[in-house]
């Protein structure tokens, strides 16, 4: 199991046991991306899940799974446990290793960087009489972007968490011009809409993945109406 196979892996799994094809629902995709920023493995939320299915068969619901969140309480023991045991390891070096070895070809890791770096840049030719948070960001991302694309290109043997890393941090700049950039009227607009998607599972998911879930999509909701493309390369498999 792979760094950047993140939600595939975890949505392959899901598909593969509740039986049928079901397309993942925005939140759980949300939830997914809560699992990765807070660092829950590949491997412990997919056991978690295969944990989730394994007591649902065995109780013999007459009801079906519908969602992921069925296996969110299961997947949040399994990492408390998981961590739990990770104290005093010495495994660190180890799995940095498996991280850098990437999923994509260099060829479409370049082809993600070149699309992206055009958008950023025909977003910022848009945005030119704004001159506001988010004109500056775009504009600076592009710029880091530039550098990034070609120190990867010259790279003899390219580490790709280390790109991960660089990319989810212009990311996170993106995110916060954006939100900075979004007037009240415009977010009273989206919040209500996030807001109506995420209430019907409030009460089965925790104060915190609840509160990370939200963000996500409202993020994920701000980005799609300005245009703004994910950089990380998690997207590339979402």
């Amino acid at each position: 199991m792979n760094y950047f196979s993140y939600f595939s892996e975890i949505e392959d799994t899901f598909i593969r046991r509740r039986g049928k094809h079901l397309m993942l629902s925005p939140i759980d995709w949300a939830l997914i991306e809560s699992w990765k920023e807070r660092g829950v493995p590949l491997h412990v939320a997919i056991r978690g899940i295969e944990h989730a299915f394994d007591s649902y068969e065995s109780k013999k619901h007459k009801r079906t799974v519908k969602t992921l969140l069925y296996c969110q309480e299961e997947v949040e023991a399994q990492y408390a446990e998981w961590l739990e045991s990770r104290v005093g390891s010495h495994d660190d070096q180890n799995d940095e290793a498996e991280d850098r070895k990437s999923a994509f070809s260099k060829d479409v890791v370049t082809a993600h960087l070149n699309s992206s770096l055009d958008a950023l840049i025909r977003l910022a030719a848009e945005r030119a009489i704004d001159k506001d948070e988010l004109l500056e960001a775009l504009t600076r991302a592009g710029n880091l972007l530039t550098d990034i694309r070609e120190e990867y290109a010259s790279a003899a043997r390219p580490d790709t968490r280390k790109l991960e890393e660089s990319l989810s941090g212009i990311d996170r700049m993106l995110d916060d011009a954006i939100r900075n950039s979004t007037s009240p009227s415009e977010m009273m607009t989206f919040e209500p809409e996030v807001d109506a998607q995420v209430k019907p599972y409030k009460r089965h998911m925790e104060k915190e993945v609840f509160a990370q879930t939200r963000e996500n999509l409202l993020k994920k909701r701000l980005r799609e109406h300005l245009g703004v493309p994910r950089l990380s390369l998690f997207f590339l498999h979402s």
